[in-house]
C-alpha cells in the first residue's frame, strides 16, 4: 500500500513541476524581495491563480493566493512554493518529510510554522489558520527542502505512512467557485531573532490565535482546576482501587503504589475479562515515575488534610527507597511474573501476583524489550534522584532520601566522560557505558539533579561537574539542534532507529527531534542560571524552551473533536496531541515566566496545565466526553478520572472517537497532571 502511494506522489509532483507553475516572482514587492527571491504557483484546473501581497506590519506579509474556479475539479495536488533569497543554512519545521512524496499534514498543525536563516536573514512562513474558519476545499499542508531551498504551503488528501509519517495521496476534489490558499511571511534582519528564531512566530502566532482563546477560558470549559484533581484521586484510590493500587512488603516494610498500566477492560463497568495490556509493574524513571505522582498527592493531602491519602503517598515513598543500590546505581521497574489464562478459549494476559516480583529496567531502549535483561538508564536514575531532593527540600526532611541521592551522585560523578557528557546506558554488569546516545542532552537530567544536590549540601564537586556536562550540551546538542533521546527511537515511533541516529534528514537539514530533550535542557539552563545568576544560562535556556514552544497547540483546530489549546505534540515524527508530557512542562514554563516577567510564558504555562486535564473522562470535559462514549460506551460514573496520556496517537481522528485511545498510565497521565497542579498551587497559588 505504501509503496503505492509513493509512486503515485512521485508521479504528482513530476506532473506538477512539468505542466502547471506560474513563476510569479515580478509581482514581489520590493521590500519583500529582499527576503523571497520567487514564488511559483499552480494552476488549478483551467484556473490561473491571482496572487496578492499585504503588508501587515514591519516584517509580516499576509499573501492570499485565489483561484475562481469554474467547475469542481479533480486534481491531486495545488501547492504554492516560496524560495528565499539568501541560501539558508538553518531550517526548521514541525514535522519530518523525508521523501518529495513526504508532507506535513494538517493534523500536525500545533504551531505550524517553517523557519529558515542564514546569518543575516530569516523568513517564517506560517499558515493563515483563519481560514480554516470556512472548511477548506482540500486539507492543507506544509513541506520544505533544504536542498532545494523550497518552503511549501499546498492542499492534498494525505494518509499515515510509518508512525508517524504523511504521505500525499490522490484523489483530491475542488469544488466549484472561489478556491483561497492564504499564509503569512515573518521576515527579519534582527541580531537577536536570527539568535533565536522561534520568539517571532511564537509572539505572532500566540497573540493572533492563542490568547483570545486563552483570554476566554481554553482549553477547558470549567476554570478551576480542583474538581479535577480530586476526581483523579477519587479514581485511582477509590472507583478503580482495586486495579490501579499495589500494596505488598519489601525488605520488611510496607510499600505500594498505583499499577504502570490500567487498561479499559479493569473498568467496574466491564462485563468481560480482564486483559492487562503490559506486564504489571511499577516504574520509576523519567516518564513513569510514581515517586513524582506520590509528591503531588502528598501536597495535595496536606492542602486538604487527608490523612488516607497521605498514606499511600508516604508507601510510595518508601517503595522507591527500597529500590536497591548498588555502588549506588539502581534499577527503574520492579515488576511481577505475567502469565497467559485461557477463558471459554480465548487467551488472557494476567499477573501472577507480587510474591514473584523482581527488579528492573525500562524496557524502552535500543537493546531487548525484556525489562529483566535491559540496561541501567542514568536519566531515569538522575530523574528520580531528583524527584528523591525535591520531597526532601520541599515536603518532609526524610534523611534517607538524601542518603540514597548522595550515594547515586558519587557514582555518577565517577563514571562522566572526558568531554563532559553521561553515558546513556549501563550494563548489568560492572556498569559500562554502552554504545547509544553518549553524547545526548539526556545528560542535562543529570545536570539538574547535581545541582540541586550541589544546592542542598553545598558540595562544589557536584556543581562543577554538572556545569562542564552542561557545558557538552551547549556546544554540541543545542547548537545542532540535536534532540535525541530514548524516546525519539525506541518507543512507539520507531522511524529512523536502525539508520537515522545521530544523523540528520538530509532534505529537512534536521534531526529527528524529541521535546522531552528540550525540557531536559531549558530546565538544566534556568537551574544553572539560579545557582551561578550567568545570564548566558537564561538567555539559551529562553531560546531552548522557545524550540519547545514550537510544538504547544497555539489554537482549536475545528477538525479536533477535543480541546487543543496549551497541549503539546511529542516529537518531529510522531501524531499526538494534548500528550501527558505537557504536565511536565508547565510547571517550567511557569518559572520562566515568573523570572523573566514574561505574562505570556505564564499564560501558556496555565495553557498546558489545563491541556493535561482535557482528556480527562468527566462531565467537567463534555466534548471530550462525548468522545469517549463514542468509543467506551460503557463507560460511567465509577470511570470519572480516566484520562488517555493523549489523543489523535496513530495521526487520524473523527468525531466517532477515533484518536480516543484505552488505557491510563496514572504516572504520566491523570496522576501526573495532578502533581503539576498541585505543586504550582504550592509555588504561586491557586490557579483558575
Amino acid at each position: 500500500m505504501i509503496a503505492s502511494l509513493i509512486k503515485w506522489s512521485n508521479l504528482f509532483l513530476i506532473l506538477l513541476c512539468c505542466s502547471n507553475v506560474v513563476k510569479a516572482n515580478n509581482t514581489i514587492p520590493p521590500e519583500l524581495g529582499d527576503f523571497i527571491k520567487l514564488v511559483q504557483l499552480a494552476d488549478l484546473g483551467n484556473s490561473r491563480p491571482q496572487i496578492q501581497y499585504k503588508k501587515v506590519s514591519q516584517g509580516i506579509w499576509e499573501v492570499a493566493v485565489e483561484w475562481d474556479n469554474p467547475a469542481i475539479v479533480q486534481q491531486d495536488d495545488l501547492q504554492v512554493k516560496v524560495t528565499p533569497a539568501f541560501r539558508a543554512s538553518f531550517n526548521w519545521a514541525p514535522h519530518l518529510t523525508p521523501q518529495p512524496y513526504n508532507i506535513i499534514a494538517q493534523h500536525v498543525f500545533r504551531a505550524p510554522a517553517i523557519i529558515f536563516k542564514d546569518e543575516k536573514k530569516s523568513v517564517a512562513l506560517i499558515p493563515d489558520l483563519d481560514i480554516f474558519k470556512k472548511t477548506p476545499a482540500v486539507d492543507l499542508y506544509l513541506d520544505m527542502d533544504a536542498v532545494k531551498n523550497e518552503m511549501m504551503i499546498g492542499m492534498s488528501n494525505s494518509a499515515v505512512s510509518e508512525h508517524v509519517l504523511f504521505v500525499r495521496t490522490p484523489g483530491a476534489k475542488f469544488s466549484k467557485g472561489k478556491i483561497k490558499l492564504s499564509f503569512y511571511l515573518l521576515t527579519s534582519a534582527n541580531k537577536n531573532e536570527l539568535q533565536n528564531p522561534w520568539r517571532r512566530p511564537l509572539s505572532f502566532m500566540w497573540q493572533k490565535w492563542g490568547e483570545p482563546l486563552f483570554k476566554n477560558g481554553e482549553p477547558l470549559h470549567q476554570r478551576s482546576l480542583e474538581p479535577y484533581a480530586a476526581q483523579v484521586y477519587n479514581w485511582a484510590f477509590n472507583s478503580w482501587r482495586s486495579a490501579v493500587w499495589q500494596e505488598f512488603e519489601l525488605n520488611g516494610r510496607k510499600v505500594g503504589a498505583p499499577v504502570f498500566i490500567v487498561n479499559v477492560t479493569q473498568s467496574p463497568n466491564y462485563k468481560g475479562e480482564v486483559n492487562e495490556r503490559e506486564f504489571r509493574s511499577i516504574w520509576n524513571q523519567a516518564w513513569f515515575n510514581s515517586l513524582r505522582s506520590a509528591s503531588g498527592l502528598y501536597r495535595y493531602a496536606l492542602r486538604a488534610k487527608n490523612d488516607s491519602l497521605k498514606k499511600y503517598a508516604l508507601l510510595t515513598k518508601e517503595l522507591a527507597l527500597q529500590f536497591p543500590q548498588t555502588n549506588g546505581f539502581f534499577p527503574s521497574v520492579i515488576a511481577t511474573e505475567m502469565e497467559e489464562v485461557a477463558i471459554d478459549g480465548k487467551e488472557y494476559n494476567r499477573s501472577k501476583g507480587w510474591k514473584t516480583k523482581y527488579f528492573g529496567n525500562s524496557n524502552r531502549n535500543p537493546y531487548t524489550w525484556n525489562p529483566r535483561e535491559s540496561p541501567y538508564h542514568v536519566l531515569d536514575m538522575s530523574f528520580t534522584a531528583n524527584q528523591m531532593l525535591t520531597w526532601y527540600a520541599e515536603l518532609e526532611k526524610d534523611k534517607r532520601l538524601l542518603d540514597y541521592t548522595k550515594r547515586y551522585a558519587d557514582a555518577l560523578v565517577s563514571i562522566q566522560f572526558a568531554d563532559g557528557f553521561f553515558p546513556a546506558w549501563l550494563s548489568l554488569k560492572g556498569f559500562k557505558p554502552l554504545q547509544h546516545l553518549n553524547q545526548s542532552p539526556e545528560t542535562a537530567m543529570s545536570v539538574t539533579f547535581l545541582l540541586k544536590l550541589y544546592s542542598v549540601t553545598g558540595a562544589d564537586k557536584y556543581k562543577s561537574s554538572a556545569l562542564r556536562a552542561l557545558d557538552a550540551v551547549m556546544q554540541h546538542n543545542i547548537k545542532q539542534g540535536r534532540w535525541e533521546d530514548f524516546e525519539t527511537y525506541w518507543s512507539c515511533s520507531r522511524y529512523g532507529s536502525g539508520d537515522l541516529v545521530g544523523k540528520k534528514v538530509t532534505r529537512n537539514n534536521m534531526f529527528k527531534q524529541n521535546t522531552l530533550a528540550m525540557y531536559y535542557t531549558a530546565e538544566a539552563l534556568l537551574n544553572a542560571y539560579n545557582i551561578t545568576k550567568n545570564k548566558k544560562y537564561l538567555n539559551l535556556g529562553q531560546t531552548v524552551l522557545d524550540e519547545l514552544l514550537m510544538y504547544q497547540a497555539t489554537w482549536q483546530p475545528p477538525y479536533m473533536a477535543i480541546r487543543t489549546l496549551g497541549g503539546f505534540g511529542v516529537m518531529n515524527a510522531d501524531g499526538e496531541w494534548n500528550d501527558s508530557r505537557q504536565s511536565l512542562f508547565a510547571p517550567l514554563i511557569m518559572q520562566y515566566g515568573k523570572i523573566l516577567n514574561n505574562k505570556v510564558y505564564v499564560q501558556r504555562a496555565i495553557a498546558a496545565l489545563r491541556a493535561s486535564f482535557t482528556m480527562l473522562y468527566t462531565p467537567l470535559n463534555p466534548q471530550t466526553m462525548k468522545q469517549w462514549q463514542a468509543r467506551w460506551p460503557f463507560f460511567g460514573e465509577e470511570d470519572y478520572g480516566f484520562l488517555m496520556e493523549n489523543y489523535g496517537h496513530d495521526g487520524v481522528t473523527n468525531s466517532s472517537g477515533l484518536g480516543i485511545g484505552e488505557f491510563t498510565i496514572y504516572d504520566w497521565g491523570n496522576g501526573a497532571a495532578a502533581e503539576a497542579y498541585n505543586r504550582i498551587v504550592d509555588h504561586y497559588g491557586m490557579i483558575d
